[in-house]
């Protein structure tokens, strides 16, 4: 006897082609600020060489009794309550982030039941500093076939608890934040098509080992590989959407540092208005820095409603993806 067949999503029945759009956005930053001067002072150099190498003068820390849920917990709410949707309602939650709090559970089902979000697909994201992208895509993916109406994409890390506060190469390197967007069927604005790709022959370039859980980097490695990726899958990107780079009114990189940023802007010729830069006071924040980094220029004036914004990281493993964003009616 054959089963009847499975009922096609609607988007399909009807034939049209739906889009995803941000709808809200939402941050947190810890209370904690640590400026440059104690990492400076245990590693017995000068705060302004750690400026020189960073572009780093201050970053934020979770205290210990911070959860990483917590920090996603506050920037999801933020972002569901400016899209003025309800939690309940939510498809799906997804959790990009590389610092869990224990192995198992992972963050994404511990942040939808605080969220009073029960019936939505939650799942972590695993992608170094390229799985808030990752996510985006897998969100948007969800709305464009029909699966989903609206989904939360969080961006969240605590590396601080994974950093060798004796290691030159990184001890002042990263902050902890927390950056999120809710997804919905594109009324004004939408999510482009992404690219991606991975290189695992650099993967020994950052690690963190079972044995000392603490992130090695080699740094000369990573910023050549950073800059190169960033470069092309910014051209890439926009070639695929149909944009050149003198369509685009913001550039939001991964903000990993602020020498790699200058790097891809001066490559692409690209003016300082244009790219966003808040390295400066935050730090590498992992999987939340583009999500922070929208909501910090949007805060500045420098992201508007209808606005043409391309997103782009480069993470451990090697991976790197990229979008172009039509900004909606969030600002």
């Amino acid at each position: 006897m054959r089963s009847a067949p499975l009922a096609e999503p609607a988007a399909r029945d009807s034939g049209a082609t739906r889009t995803a759009a941000v709808l809200g956005l939402g941050h947190f930053l810890p209370e904690t600020a640590v400026s440059n001067l104690p990492i400076a002072e245990r590693l017995g150099v000068d705060e302004g060489w750690i400026v020189k190498r960073t572009g780093i003068r201050s970053r934020r820390h979770a205290l210990p009794s911070e959860r990483l849920g917590d920090l996603a917990l506050a920037a999801a709410r933020a972002a569901v309550d400016e899209a003025g949707v309800d939690p309940a309602g939510l498809d799906a939650v997804l959790v990009a982030t590389t610092s869990a709090d224990d192995l198992l559970p992972n963050a994404a089902p511990l942040v939808a039941t605080e969220l009073g979000a029960a019936r939505a697909n939650a799942f972590d994201v695993g992608a170094a500093c390229t799985g808030w992208v990752s996510a985006l895509s897998a969100g948007a993916g969800m709305i464009e076939s029909g699966r989903a109406e609206t989904v939360l994409v969080v961006g969240v890390d605590a590396l601080s608890r994974f950093t060798d506060f004796d290691d030159k190469r990184t001890a002042a390197l990263f902050g902890d934040a927390a950056g999120a967007v809710v997804l919905g069927v594109a009324g004004e604005g939408a999510v482009g098509p992404f690219v991606f790709g991975s290189d695992a022959t650099l993967a020994e370039a950052i690690t963190i080992g079972r044995d000392d859980a603490v992130i090695r980097m080699d740094g000369h490695t990573t910023f050549t590989a950073a800059v190169a990726a960033l470069t092309q899958s910014t051209r890439d990107a926009c070639e695929l959407a149909g944009v050149a780079l003198d369509d685009v009114d913001l550039f939001v990189y991964h903000q990993a540092n602020g020498r790699i940023t200058r790097a891809v802007a001066e490559r692409l010729e690209l003016p300082e208005a244009r790219v966003a830069d808040y390295v400066a006071e935050t730090g590498n924040t992992s999987a939340a820095s583009i999500p922070l980094a929208l909501e910090l220029a949007r805060r500045d004036g420098r992201l508007n409603a209808g606005d043409t914004v391309l997103v782009a990281a480069v993470g451990a493993g090697f991976t790197w993806g990229a979008t172009v964003l039509e900004w909606g009616g969030t600002a």
